[in-house]
């Protein structure tokens, strides 16, 4: 990250022009400033300085400062490879209004991105006023940013590697912070980790050089749709998911065993990085290795020099993200291509054999080493399987038998556990206790969430000890689950260390006070202390952030009907579909509160609004008929019974609307034997009074 100036701006200022969905954005410079002309958060175009570049390949983005300290990403970057101003949003609607664009809280510097692009970043963010007033050491990454404050080795090298270092406590002998971890493994993982990592972040500002990755960032699992089923990187996760599933970190393989820290280059040339050690003598320090030439047609099956001849091209395979930032995945997997097949994940083989099917490359692995057999693939038929048709009894089992492996990896013993939610029956839970404590502190926090709907003295007697947990992630994750028990229900013993479990909690909720999710977790919070004005508010401030957040706003309603607002519920509704004209959910739910309150008239346009744009949607079909019957409308009303007795005949609301038909008709008799039907398809169906008396009449 650096200022704009002719030797850090790489994009093109001649006064060049970029048209993107009928958007037209001028780059232009005026003496040493640079500036562009493009459309703000109103839609109409302005200019705006550009305060700071960031990047030099394959592509470069720049930063505008806005309002209230915001620094903001534009969606437009350079492509330095083919010298194009190219969108980083090709495909989606990220125009003015909608909470994806670029003036938006996704495209915030500060938000998003800070903590690894500038050197010991404070946040600063004031929710009050929706303000920055961000602070930086250095405003790109430089050496502080994983060793630490200088000072003290600078006055150790200073004098010859010699100084006395007591006004600096608990330092190394030349001067820089003392690492945490023990291991060189775990120190690199996590000086490197947090940037390197798809995670949430526990407090707002940079992680201190040395620190536990695990006391300021909780890593995000395997599901979600950030991984393949198998696995491999979907979405961007930044390599350190991949790496701790793979057996090269289960064998203490380490990021400087193959990446040069100070350089951002490689330790070697091509398959020399992994010759080092896959190679004939093997290497010091990893006596698992098998002894073979890798580095030949006999292994690789592929002309040297070709592509299939590299190592990565087969083990670590490209995705590309940022329209044009290819990233390898680090999980060094043997390809699978039969396991791709099962699980929709991509195929390296196919990624250059395109003309070819799976059965081809399955069938051509396979040749190669006939005697092999394939690695497990349990795990990612099970994930594939609980993805697309959920949760079983069988595949429960299936989770808590990983979840109990001490062989498998923590990420995805922990993505097990995840996986379960709270469908877990209360035995389940009671026997996977023991994971509370884990050796992997990924486990422990999981394992937390299990006892979520378990009573309130078996939750606090088994999370208690999680409250002292050497790792913040446990300790916040524990004290989440304990927030909504009244303190006057614990053991006085047990409040000391809830209290300050719930300061760090509260502390993890602030640092993400300005991005939705964050409000979204404040408010979720409220809502199980039943503290409806914070959760209003918090949910209030989500969707001012962005208003394309559906639930959120139907969750304000909600709340608002539940204490008894019905127009400040009415209000919410109709202010979200200002914002999601095209959202039929928020439509029903107006109009259903309009139903409610006997506003029958202003109900139906609504509901035939959603029954216009989505005619598949029979809820909608269904209340239409029932408001357009209650208006005296039955010819209308008829023509949408129609349709859902041909899609859904047997849907006990679409015979309650035969029949309620039918009377409106003035045919009693049509009317009992509908109701009769019911009684038989629907025994013990409770019926409106109308309907309800009809069939129990002589």
């Amino acid at each position: 990250m650096l200022e704009p100036d002719p030797t850090s701006v790489r994009g093109d200022f001649g006064d060049v022009r970029f048209e993107h969905k009928g958007v037209t954005s001028r780059f232009y410079g005026e003496g040493a400033e640079y500036f562009v002309d493009t459309d703000g958060a109103d839609g109409k175009i302005a200019r705006f300085k550009i305060r700071y570049v960031v990047g030099k390949e394959p592509l470069q983005q720049y930063l505008v400062e806005l309002d209230g300290g915001r620094l903001q990403v534009l969606d437009i970057a350079w492509d330095t490879e083919r010298k194009r101003w190219f969108h980083l949003y090709p495909d989606q609607d990220v125009s003015a209004g909608n909470g994806l664009h670029w003036t938006g809280n996704y495209k915030n510097w500060q938000a998003r991105c800070a903590v690894c692009h500038q050197t010991d970043f404070r946040k600063n963010y004031r929710p009050e006023t929706r303000t920055y007033q961000s602070a930086w050491a250095e405003l790109t990454v430089g050496c502080e940013a994983c060793h630490g404050p200088g000072q003290a080795h600078v006055a150790w090298a200073q004098k010859g590697g010699w100084a006395d270092l007591g006004a600096w406590p608990d330092l190394t002998a030349s001067g820089f912070p003392r690492a945490q971890s023990t291991s060189k493994q775990a120190i690199e993982q996590d000086m490197c980790g947090p940037c390197h990592a798809r995670r949430d972040h526990l407090t707002p500002d940079s992680t201190p050089p040395g620190a536990h990755f695990t006391d300021f960032y909780s890593i995000s699992g395997l599901g979600g749709g950030l991984y393949f089923p198998d696995g491999q990187q979907d979405q961007e996760v930044y390599i350190l998911g991949s790496f701790l599933q793979s057996k090269m970190h289960q064998r203490g393989v380490t990021c400087s065993n193959c990446h040069e820290p100070h350089s951002a280059r490689l330790v070697a040339e091509g398959n020399a990085v992994c010759t080092q050690c896959h190679n004939e003598t093997g290497r010091e320090g990893f006596p698992s290795l098998v002894l073979k030439d890798y580095d030949s047609p006999d292994h690789h099956h592929h002309q040297p020099g070709a592509a299939g001849s590299q190592c990565v091209d087969c083990h670590m395979p490209e995705r590309t993200y940022m329209t044009v930032d290819a990233r390898r995945d680090h999980f060094f997997r043997v390809p699978d291509p039969e396991l791709s097949r099962q699980v929709g994940s991509p195929d390296a083989c196919l990624s250059c054999h395109a003309g070819q099917t799976d059965a081809w490359a399955a069938s051509a692995v396979a040749s190669w080493a006939p005697e092999r057999k394939p690695a497990d693939r349990s795990v990612a038929i099970l994930f594939s399987e609980i993805a697309g048709s959920g949760l079983s009894a069988e595949r429960m089992s299936a989770l808590v038998a990983i979840a109990r492996d001490p062989v498998k990896p923590a990420i995805v013993r922990m993505s097990a556990i995840q996986a379960m939610g709270d469908q877990a029956d209360p035995t389940t839970v009671v026997s996977l206790a023991g994971l509370l404590s884990d050796t992997s502190a990924e486990v422990r926090a999981a394992s937390v969430r299990l006892w979520r709907t378990s009573p309130p003295g078996e939750r606090a007697g088994r999370l208690r000890p999680l409250l002292d947990d050497p790792a913040r992630m446990v300790r916040v994750a524990a004290a989440l689950e304990l927030a909504a028990i009244p303190p006057d229900q614990l053991p006085g013993e047990m409040r000391g260390s809830l209290s300050s479990a719930l300061d760090e909690l509260r502390v993890s909720m602030g640092a993400k006070s300005d991005v939705p999710d964050g409000q979204i977790a404040i408010g979720g919070l409220a809502m199980s202390s039943r503290n409806w004005p914070a959760a209003q508010a918090a949910f209030a401030e989500a969707v001012l952030m962005d208003p394309q957040l559906v639930q959120i706003w139907l969750t304000r309603a909600q709340i608002a009907a539940a204490l008894g607002d019905a127009s400040e519920a009415a209000a919410i509704l109709t202010a979200a579909r200002a914002s999601n004209p095209n959202d039929g959910s928020i439509a029903v739910e107006l109009a259903r509160l309009l139903l409610g309150q006997g506003r029958l008239a202003d109900a139906v346009p609504l509901l035939k609004d959603v029954v216009s744009a989505h005619p598949s949607d029979q809820d909608a079909r269904i209340n239409l008929a029932f408001a357009q019957l209650q208006t005296g409308d039955p010819t209308s009303a008829r023509v949408h019974i129609d349709a859902l007795s041909k899609a859904a005949p047997q849907r006990l609301e679409v015979m309650i609307l035969e029949g309620l038909y039918q009377l409106a008709e003035g045919r009693p008799g049509e009317g009992a034997a509908v109701v009769r039907e019911i009684r038989r398809l629907h025994p013990g169906a409770r019926l409106p009074p109308i309907l309800d008396r009809l069939g129990r009449e002589p």
